[in-house]
């Protein structure tokens, strides 16, 4: 509880001076429930009701233990802003340890929208560290530019000894300037959306190739499918100068076949001439965003049917999922599954408090 207090008794009460329940409490009553499987509002409520007699050994609850409805008011009320920086003070100790390759991918709350905008839902950007695998920063796209959240994490990150790696996106001339400015390198995906810089990134392959530039191949065996995969690294030569695209030196092509489907041709930016079983170790690093993050959260925590939608509720929520996932993962627990720990957290009191304490 003193850490939490550490780092989140800053985060600014958006309510009146004479409101009844504290603000820190609250969220950590919030964290609690959402540790133990709690989907939103409603059912945090139902967490502090139950476990009221657990809550009053760590927290002092004047006023009894608050009504959803003084919960879905809060989340949303409370500024993203401040909640996010809180989170990223919580997650310090892991940021400033964090090595090796930051992915950044945005993910949309697909039912956490208005009336009428089905179509436009927001979007949750991450910075994800395939390392610890933990997110360290969030931020919503503003007008669900993803490109521009990205942006922002950025300048929230200490870069050096890091690559931050991206899809199309992400791959452009502010992206590649912040990365360097902040000591990072980067491998980022050019596609069709720039065919001038895709044509010469397949030039300077081409070119290599001529020059006698080998490959190197990976074959994997996994879920019943078989993938192989060819990498091959070359010098970008004058495509930093021709496109001023800060730091970029070399050029990278992935080759990847999956059973019998046609072969996908992958060109990758780089700031450094990595040797090609590095490059496609990078590259392949990146998805763990997917598998790591996106996918519990879709499926443990269900966040694609979370329908808050009001206010300032589905980032503050969509912030607070990352943070008990985060947590359940730096659990020394190997053996137990996210899904088993929640469950866990739920049933075993002593667990969920364990769980806390291993978080720096």
């Amino acid at each position: 509880m003193d850490r939490f207090l550490e780092c989140f008794s800053e985060v600014p009460d958006p309510r009146a001076e004479n409101a009844l329940h504290d603000l820190t409490e609250m969220l950590f009553i919030a964290l609690l429930a959402t540790l133990c499987g709690a989907k939103g509002c409603c059912d945090i409520a139902l967490f502090a009701r139950t476990k009221e007699d657990l809550l009053r050994t760590v927290l002092v609850l004047k006023h009894g233990v608050p009504s959803h409805d003084t919960f879905s008011r809060v989340f949303r009320l409370l500024d993203p802003d401040g909640f996010e920086k809180s989170f990223r003070r919580f997650m310090k100790a892991f940021a400033q340890a964090a090595r090796g390759v930051i992915a950044l991918d945005g993910k949309a709350l697909r039912r956490a929208y208005e009336r009428g905008k089905s179509h436009m839902p927001p979007v949750m950007v991450t910075a994800w560290s395939a390392q610890t695998r933990m997110a360290l920063a969030n931020s919503l796209a503003p007008g669900n530019n993803e490109a521009a959240a990205a942006l922002q994490l950025i300048e929230l990150l200490q870069l050096k000894g890091c690559v931050v790696t991206g899809d199309a996106l992400h791959c452009h001339r502010e992206m590649a300037h912040a990365v360097v400015r902040r000591g990072g390198d980067y491998v980022l995906a050019v596609k069709n959306n720039q065919p001038s810089l895709r044509r010469d990134a397949k030039a300077a392959i081409a070119a290599a190739e001529r020059r006698g530039a080998t490959t190197i191949t990976t074959k994997d065996t996994r879920h019943g499918r078989k993938e192989r995969r060819t990498a091959l690294v070359a010098s970008a030569g004058e495509m930093a100068e021709k496109h001023n695209f800060p730091g970029l030196k070399a050029v990278a092509r992935i080759r990847s076949k999956r059973g019998k489907d046609k072969i996908i041709e992958r060109y990758f930016l780089l700031t450094r001439r990595y040797s090609r079983d590095k490059a496609l170790r990078i590259v392949r690093e990146h998805w763990t965003i997917e598998n790591g993050l996106h996918w519990p959260l879709d499926v443990v925590l269900d966040e694609d049917l979370a329908r808050h939608r009001k206010d300032n509720a589905p980032v503050n929520l969509a912030v607070l999922r990352r943070l008990a996932l985060n947590i359940a993962r730096a659990h020394p627990d190997a053996k137990t599954s996210l899904r088993g720990k929640f469950k866990r957290a739920g049933w075993d009191e002593s667990f969920l408090f364990d769980m806390l304490s291993h978080m720096r």
